[in-house]
């Protein structure tokens, strides 16, 4: 099965000469439909920069990557906006809702940037929110939510639009063990259940369990990229 996104040597230095420092030294990664894979490995080992390079967010500094078959390396920088609207749901560490909107208000912008408005983007927002166990927290505010309710509401919004690759920068390091399995749950069923390719930065060690790969980095460079079984449920 062709991979829905294909990283092949990407580099990133960032500044020059004798102050140059090579975020990432020649990374090649793939991730497939229907696959959970954690990107793990010490601070500062360039998972968060292949993150965001794999999010169309940062340029690479040479390699290219391939989302649905595409060079996004070779777009011109006005056509990436798209790319990331219409092929990547993100989620944050910080969750990222606004503050003022409701749970579904903050989702239903989502679908309106996608170019769903009214009541269309109203009714989907809920059967997202739905999706995610929120269906009884549509009018709530993110004040108003625990840590858990608001990642939750933030994969919602990750996914209007129903995009095919999900990626997560450390979505659980700001939960407890509770609300961190039931986040993990949710990404593994994306990925399992509904096909999508889902790739997630962590330094929780109590996730391990739940990647279908683990993709470990150090210095910049993939030291290992192992498959492990899929295990059925939260892991104990």
């Amino acid at each position: 099965m062709t991979p829905v996104l294909q990283a092949a040597s990407l580099t990133k230095t960032y500044a020059q000469g004798e102050a140059a420092m090579r975020a990432l030294d020649d990374v090649t990664l793939d991730l497939h439909a229907g696959e959970l894979a954690l990107l793990v490995g010490p601070s500062g080992s360039g998972k968060t920069t292949l993150l965001s390079i794999m999010g169309c967010i940062l340029r690479p500094t040479s390699g290219s990557l391939r989302v649905l078959g595409d060079d996004v390396t070779q777009f011109a920088e006005r056509d990436l906006p798209a790319i990331r609207r219409e092929r990547i749901g993100f989620v944050f560490q910080a969750f990222n809702l606004f503050p003022t909107l409701t749970a579904l208000q903050n989702v239903a912008l989502a679908l309106d940037i996608k170019g769903m408005s009214g009541r269309p983007a109203r009714d989907k927002a809920a059967a997202l929110l739905d999706q995610v166990g929120l269906a009884a927290k549509l009018d709530a505010y993110p004040a108003d939510l625990s840590g858990g309710q608001k990642q939750r509401v933030a994969i919602a919004r990750a996914l209007a639009g129903d995009p095919p690759i999900i990626l997560a920068d450390e979505p659980t390091a700001a939960l407890d063990s509770h609300s961190g399995r039931t986040v993990m749950d949710l990404l593994q069923r994306l990925a399992r259940e509904r096909g999508r390719a889902v790739g997630i930065v962590t330094h929780d060690n109590r996730m391990v369990g739940y990647g279908d790969r683990i993709v470990t980095m150090e210095d910049g460079r993939v030291v290992a990229d192992e498959r492990q079984s899929a295990l059925e449920g939260a892991v104990a």
